[in-house]
C-alpha cells in the first residue's frame, strides 16, 4: 500500500466532486513535530522528550507508514490532518526472542500521567516525574511538556504478533516489552511497537494517537464510529453482590418485584455469575456444581453445557405470575451470604494460623468450621424447596422464566446474563464440548505481572488451568451460545474474564493470535445474535482488547469492582474503596473512552457511600444500576429516584465524564491536599463533580491498594466555568439561543445558585473525607427586546438536574419554551417574574423569588407523553 498522504491524496481526488461533510482539499504535508538525532528525542526541534535514546531504537513518521484500512473517510481526513505531530518507535536487537525488553530512552523532571495494570484484568491512574516512578505494565504515558505548552503521549501497542507495554527502568529510562506469549514465536526487529504524538490539548491528545492507531492498526474500531446498547440510558439491577452465586429465578423475580413496589423498575438486569451449568475436574459429567455462595468458590470450575443450570432448569411456567413468588423469603441470600463469609473467614484464620506459628491441633477452629459448613448446607435444603416454583403451566427453565419476567414487568426490556470470555472461569469442560476440540490448557503468567497485585481469581485459574476452546472453533464457540441465549429470551451478554487468552497462548501462535481469533468470533456473534451491540465487557483493562476486541464492543467497565468492605480486612475499606474507584473509572475514561462508553459498575443504595457512588453515576454517561440485596430496607429509593425516572430511564449525560485538567496531574488519593474533579456535558449546560477521594492508594513495595489513615482527611480546592472543557462537548446545543456569555451555576449540596463567566473569580470548595458536590452550569439567555435573563436548571430533585431538560426555545421577543422529563421541582433562573407560566398548556401557579431569581414550581409525570412536559413562559 502507498503512505497515508499519497494514499489520502488519491482518494480525495477521486471524491472531490461529491458533497462532503469534511473539508475537500488535499493534506499538505508538514514537518514531523518529532527528531531523534544523537540519542534524544526532541519535540518541535526544541523540547528534549527522551535523553539517552539507545542507538537500536528508530524513530518513523507516521506518514511514512503504509495503511491498509477500513476507516471513515472523516477519520482518514482527520488523521491525515494531524499525522505530522505523530510517530513510531521502533527497536531490533541481535537474536529473536519471544519476550523483548529494551530502553526507549529517559526522561526526569517531567511530569506524567500514566495507566497500568494493578491486576491482570484492571489498570488504575500513576503519576510520577521520572521514568523511573512508571508502574510495571503501562498501557500509555502522557509527559507535560510546559515549555511549548504541549503534552506528549507514548503509546505501546501491537505489532506482528507482539504487544507491548511500558516499564520502569533505572536512572530514569522508560522500558518496553514486548511480548508474544510463545516460545514458539519470535521476532528481533520492531517498527511501530510503539507510537508517540503531540498537542496542545490533552483530550485532543487522546482523541488524535487513537484515531491515528485505529487508522493505521485497523483491528478496532472508535467508539464514535459504533452504536451503544439499549441499556446505556436505562436503570437496571444486577445480581452480583445481591446474591452472589445463590442467583435463581425466585430471588431475581423478589428483586424486581421490590423495586416496583418502591416505584422506579428497572429497564434492565443482568443476571450475574451463578446461572450457568458448571462443575469441577471429576465431578459426573451432568451433574450441576452446587451450594456455591462467594466468589471464589467457582473459580476452578468448567462449563458443561451452554444451557442453564438446575436452578432455572427447574423453573415451571407461569409459576411466579399469579404468586409473585409471595413464599420467597427475601433475606435468605443475605442470610446464606453472611453464613458463608463467616466459614470461609474461619478457613482464612486456619491457614493464617498454621503458616505462621505451624499450629497443626485446631480443634475448636475445625469444629466451628464443621458447624458453619452444616448450617449452610441445611439453609441451601430450605431454599431448594423454596425456590421450585408450582405445577408446569406453560413451559419450564430459563425461556419460561424471562418470559415470565416480562409479562409481569411490563418496564423489563432487556435480560443479560454472564459468562466469562472462555465460557466458565476455568473454561469448558472437554469432555462435554467435544465438537470443539477444547484441552485443558496450561496458564502461564506473563513476567510482566509479577509485580500486580496477588489476585484469588489468578491464583484459581492457574490451579485448574483453562479449558480452552481451540481458536478455530470460537466461531461456533460463540455462536452456539450466543444463539441458544437468544433464543431463550436473552438479549445480552456481560462477559468477564477477558485477559485470560493471554497465559494460554503457547500452541495457538501467540497471545495476539488467539485473542484476534476469539474476538472475530465473538465479533460475528455479537451482530447475528445481540444486536450488534448488547454486550458489555468486563476485566478487559488491557491495551490488547482495545486494539483487538473493539470492533463490535461498544461499553466496557472502566473500574475494578464495586466493593462495599475491604475483603482483606480493613474496617475503614468501606470508606476509602469508593474513592479508589473512583479514580479507576475517572481516569481510565481518558483513554478507554476512545473506543468504548465507559461504564462505572453497580453500587448499592443503602451503602454508607452510596450517595458519594450515586452522584459519580448521575454524571457517568453511561448507564445507572445497582445491585441491592433483596429485602425493603436494603433499597434507599429517595436516592434511587435522584437517579432515575418513574420509567427506567435516565437523564444522561451527552458525553463520558473525565478528569478537569488541574486534575490530570495530581494524586487525589493521598496527597492530602486534591480533590478528583469530573466534568461532562448535558445538551444545555455542563456539570463538574467534586469529590474527596483521599485515604488510600496503590502501594509500589506491596503491590496492592492499602488505605492511608493519615490522608483520609478534609481538602479544600476551587471550581470554574473553565474547569469544563467546552470544545469537547459532541452535541453543543443547536437552537435558537443566543448565549450571553454568563453562567448560571447551581450548587446542588447547598442548592445555591450564583453567576459565573470566564473571568470570574473561582468557587472556593472544602470537602469532607468521603463527600462530594455537584456544579452544574447553564448558559443565561437573553430574550430579544425584553431584555430577560433566563437560564433553566430543569428538575432539581434530581443528581443530574440540567439533564431533564430535553429542548429549549425562544418563542418571541418575551417568551421562551422548555421541555423537561421526569417529576419533581422545577427551578430556572428568570431575571423579571414571567406574567403567564404554563405547563402542558395549562396556567400554571409558580414561586419567583425577587432577589435570587429562582423561579419555581412542581412538575408531575405524564404518562401518556413518556414523562414529557411542556413549560412555557412569557414575559
Amino acid at each position: 500500500m502507498a503512505p497515508l498522504n499519497d494514499s489520502l491524496s488519491s482518494l480525495i481526488d477521486v471524491i472531490e466532486s461529491k458533497p462532503l461533510r469534511v473539508p475537500q482539499t488535499k493534506p499538505i504535508l508538514q514537518p514531523n513535530s518529532f527528531n531523534l538525532s544523537q540519542g534524544t528525542l526532541r519535540a518541535k526541534d526544541s523540547s528534549p522528550i527522551l535523553f539517552d535514546v539507545p542507538q537500536n531504537v528508530t524513530f518513523t513518521p507516521f506518514s511514512s507508514h503504509s495503511i491498509s484500512t477500513d476507516a471513515p473517510l472523516p477519520i482518514l481526513l482527520r488523521v491525515q490532518a494531524n499525522a505530522h505531530r505523530g510517530g513510531f518507535l521502533g527497536f531490533t536487537k541481535e537474536s529473536p526472542s519471544d519476550l523483548h525488553t529494551n530502553s526507549l530512552g529517559r526522561f526526569e523532571d517531567r511530569e506524567f500521567l500514566s495507566l497500568f495494570r494493578f491486576k491482570m484484568w484492571w489498570s488504575t491512574a500513576w503519576i510520577g516525574k521520572s521514568g523511573s516512578d512508571l508502574q510495571a505494565e503501562s498501557q500509555w504515558v502522557m509527559l507535560k511538556i510546559p515549555e511549548i505548552e504541549s503534552y506528549v503521549a507514548i503509546i505501546p501497542t501491537i505489532e506482528g504478533s507482539f504487544r507491548a507495554s511500558l516499564n520502569p527502568g533505572e536512572k530514569g529510562n522508560v522500558l518496553i516489552s514486548a511480548e508474544s506469549g510463545s516460545t514458539k514465536v519470535k521476532e528481533s526487529s520492531f517498527n511501530s511497537i510503539a507510537y508517540i504524538h503531540i498537542c496542545d490539548n490533552p483530550y485532543n491528545l487522546m482523541r488524535e494517537a487513537f484515531s491515528a492507531l485505529r487508522v493505521h492498526m485497523n483491528t478496532f474500531k472508535l467508539l464514535e464510529e459504533k452504536k451503544l446498547p439499549k441499556i446505556v440510558d436505562k436503570f437496571g439491577w444486577c445480581t452480583w453482590d445481591a446474591c452472589y452465586l445463590t442467583v435463581d429465578p425466585a430471588t431475581i423475580w423478589t428483586g424486581v418485584k421490590e423495586f416496583e413496589d418502591g416505584g422506579v423498575c428497572p429497564k434492565f438486569i443482568i443476571i450475574d455469575d451463578g446461572w450457568q451449568s458448571i462443575n469441577f475436574d471429576g465431578d459426573e459429567l451432568d451433574k450441576d456444581a452446587e451450594n456455591l455462595v462467594l466468589g471464589g468458590e467457582q473459580m476452578t470450575a468448567r462449563l458443561t453445557s451452554f444451557k442453564e443450570c438446575k436452578k432455572f432448569r427447574n423453573y415451571k411456567g407461569g409459576s411466579f405470575i399469579s404468586s409473585d413468588a409471595s413464599h420467597f423469603d427475601p433475606h435468605k441470600p443475605k442470610m446464606i451470604i453472611y453464613k458463608a463469609t463467616e466459614r470461609i473467614q474461619a478457613i482464612i484464620l486456619r491457614r493464617k494460623l498454621i503458616k505462621e506459628s505451624g499450629e497443626q491441633d485446631l480443634h475448636e477452629l475445625d469444629e466451628k468450621i464443621k458447624t458453619l459448613s452444616e448450617e449452610l448446607n441445611a439453609m441451601f435444603e430450605v431454599e431448594k424447596e423454596e425456590s421450585l416454583g408450582s405445577e408446569d403451566v406453560s413451559g419450564s427453565g430459563m425461556e419460561a422464566f424471562t418470559r415470565d419476567l416480562r409479562l409481569r414487568f411490563k418496564s423489563l426490556d432487556d435480560i443479560y446474563v454472564w459468562h466469562a470470555l472462555c465460557g466458565a472461569w476455568n473454561g469448558v469442560r472437554p469432555e462435554t464440548m467435544t465438537g470443539l476440540k477444547a484441552k485443558v490448557v496450561p496458564f502461564d503468567l506473563s513476567p510482566g505481572l509479577d509485580a500486580t497485585m496477588p489476585d484469588l481469581a489468578v491464583d484459581k485459574i492457574v490451579e485448574a488451568g483453562i479449558g480452552l476452546v481451540h481458536p478455530s472453533k470460537a466461531h461456533e464457540f460463540y455462536d452456539s451460545m450466543h444463539s441458544y441465549l437468544a433464543s431463550i429470551g436473552v438479549t445480552g451478554a456481560k462477559i468477564d474474564v477477558f485477559q485470560t487468552l493471554e497465559s494460554v497462548a503457547e500452541e495457538h501462535g501467540g497471545r495476539v493470535e488467539l485473542a484476534k481469533a476469539y474476538y472475530d468470533g465473538l465479533t460475528e456473534s455479537m451482530i447475528k445474535n445481540f444486536n450488534g451491540t448488547e454486550v458489555i465487557a468486563s476485566m478487559q483493562q488491557c491495551n490488547e482488547f482495545f486494539f483487538l476486541a473493539t470492533k463490535q464492543i461498544s461499553i466496557g467497565r472502566v473500574g475494578d469492582d464495586f466493593w462495599w468492605q475491604d475483603p482483606y480486612g480493613d474496617p475503614q475499606g468501606v470508606y476509602w474503596l469508593q474513592g479508589v474507584h473512583m479514580i479507576h473509572c475517572s481516569y481510565n475514561s481518558f483513554w478507554m473512552g476512545q473506543m468504548i462508553q465507559p461504564d462505572w459498575d453497580m453500587f448499592q443504595s443503602d451503602h454508607v457511600c452510596a450517595e458519594y457512588h450515586a452522584a459519580s453515576r448521575a454524571i457517568c454517561g453511561g448507564p445507572v444500576y445497582l445491585s441491592d440485596h433483596l429485602g425493603k430496607a436494603s433499597h434507599n429509593f429517595d436516592l434511587i429516584k435522584k437517579l432515575a425516572f418513574f420509567d427506567g430511564t435516565i437523564p444522561r449525560c451527552v458525553h463520558y465524564a473525565l478528569p478537569t485538567r488541574d486534575s490530570l496531574f495530581k494524586n487525589p488519593l493521598f496527597d492530602k491536599e486534591s480533590i478528583l474533579k469530573i466534568f461532562n456535558f448535558n445538551k444545555f449546560g455542563g456539570v463538574i463533580g467534586a469529590f474527596n477521594c483521599q485515604g488510600a492508594g496503590w502501594c509500589p513495595k506491596e503491590h496492592r491498594f492499602k488505605g492511608y489513615k493519615e490522608c483520609y482527611t478534609t481538602v479544600s480546592g476551587t471550581i470554574h466555568v473553565s474547569d469544563i472543557e467546552w470544545d469537547q462537548n459532541p452535541e453543543a446545543a443547536g437552537s435558537q439561543v443566543s448565549y450571553t456569555g454568563d453562567y448560571l451555576v447551581y450548587k446542588q449540596q447547598s442548592e445555591e445558585i450564583l453567576f459565573m463567566n470566564s473571568k470570574s473569580d473561582a468557587i472556593k470548595i472544602t470537602l469532607e473525607p468521603s463527600a462530594f458536590d455537584l456544579f452544574s452550569f447553564v448558559p443565561v439567555t437573553e430574550l430579544g427586546s425584553s431584555g430577560v435573563r433566563f437560564a433553566p436548571l430543569g428538575l432539581i430533585n434530581m443528581f443530574n438536574c440540567v439533564g431533564t431538560v430535553q429542548d429549549m426555545k425562544v418563542t418571541g421577543d418575551n417568551s421562551i419554551r422548555v421541555d423537561l422529563k421526569g417529576e419533581g421541582k422545577f427551578m430556572a433562573y428568570s431575571s423579571l417574574a414571567p406574567v403567564m407560566c404554563y405547563l402542558n398548556d395549562k396556567e400554571a401557579e409558580f414561586k419567583w423569588e425577587e432577589e435570587t431569581g429562582k423561579l419555581s414550581f412542581f412538575v408531575p409525570w405524564v404518562e401518556e407523553s413518556g414523562g414529557i412536559s411542556h413549560l412555557s413562559f412569557t414575559f
